[in-house]
């Protein structure tokens, strides 16, 4: 690992309402699809760290589920103690809303957060929607009465706009201790290629269903092995709630299922760079979003 006292390394948590682009924004960043993304909100389930190297700084952005209302299950208790959890001892927070502003949703998110320790930057997203920039004038007011914000930045991450501008602001808040790089240049994220399967199966689940029923699935990987001739096998089980759920994911002669697979498998292709092999199960498991021991081992824990 690099080292020298003119190279920058810190954490970033990335946080805000669920959907304003918070796994879409570390992807462009990072350069590498390490967190899912869908259009339906509370797509990410886990905290994820995604690594940037630059030749001056190594940036860990801290992607993390988007705080919402806790709801009822044991799941969706887990998932906000991620978020929170991030925020404790990084250097920097990026809170990320869109365009629509100080909703009611943002404003939960914004108040569970507290008073972080480290600097807070705004990220208005999605400022592509309007041709004169003139229109979010009011939202910067109004949200420079909210909160000492380090600096409000609006920014585009599916027009890539303000993108360089932000990683340059974000590398003026680390701290150069003179240590280095804290993870090897060629990492790009703390989880491994089987945690990363599974969310490329759930990514399609959320895709390629309705509304409801993605929230109701859960996807263990029961077998991962790299074979010889760079090919992955993998097996996993996709598990619902309740048995209409499974006949909707499976659909008409398994057609919805192999869809998924299949889009899935050319995800992990791209990603690993390898023939993929992979093989779907669908089972019902009545109240597992409440189910301690089966939460434990898909890797949701509040520890």
């Amino acid at each position: 690992m690099k080292k020298g006292t003119d190279i920058k390394f810190g954490f970033v948590a990335v946080v805000g309402p669920p959907n304003a682009g918070k796994s879409s924004l570390v992807n462009f960043m990072i350069g590498h699809k390490v967190a899912i993304t869908s259009r339906k909100p509370q797509t990410t389930r886990h905290r994820i760290l995604g690594i940037k190297t630059t030749p001056t700084a190594q940036i860990v952005f801290v992607d993390t589920p988007g705080i919402h209302d806790a709801g009822k299950t044991k799941m969706n208790r887990v998932i906000n103690k991620a978020a929170l959890s991030s925020l404790e001892e990084v250097d920097a927070v990026l809170f990320m809303i869109d365009d629509r502003g100080w909703n009611n949703e943002t404003k939960l998110a914004f108040e569970a957060i507290g008073k972080p320790q480290a600097p807070v930057l705004l990220l208005i997203n999605k400022i592509d929607k309007h041709k004169n920039k003139d229109q979010l004038l009011p939202l910067i007011a109004d949200s420079q009465q909210r909160f000492d914000f380090a600096q409000i930045i609006p920014i585009s991450v599916k027009r890539k706009q303000n993108l360089d501008s932000l990683q340059a602001k974000i590398i003026d808040l680390l701290p150069s201790d003179g240590m280095g790089y804290g993870f090897p240049e060629d990492q790009i994220t703390d989880k491994s290629q089987r945690f990363l399967a599974a969310e490329l199966v759930r990514e399609q689940i959320f895709r390629q269903l309705g509304q409801e029923l993605p929230y109701s699935t859960a996807v263990e990987v029961n077998g991962f092995e790299n074979k010889e001739g760079n090919v992955l096998v993998s097996d996993m089980t996709v598990w619902v709630d309740r048995q209409g759920q499974k006949g909707i994911l499976v659909g008409k002669g398994g057609e919805r299922l192999k869809l998924i697979g299949t889009r899935a498998r050319k995800q992990m292709q791209l990603l690993f760079g390898k023939r993929v092999h992979l093989f779907l199960w669908v089972k019902v498991r009545k109240g597992w979003a409440d189910n301690a021991a089966l939460l434990k081992s898909l890797g949701y824990s509040e520890d």
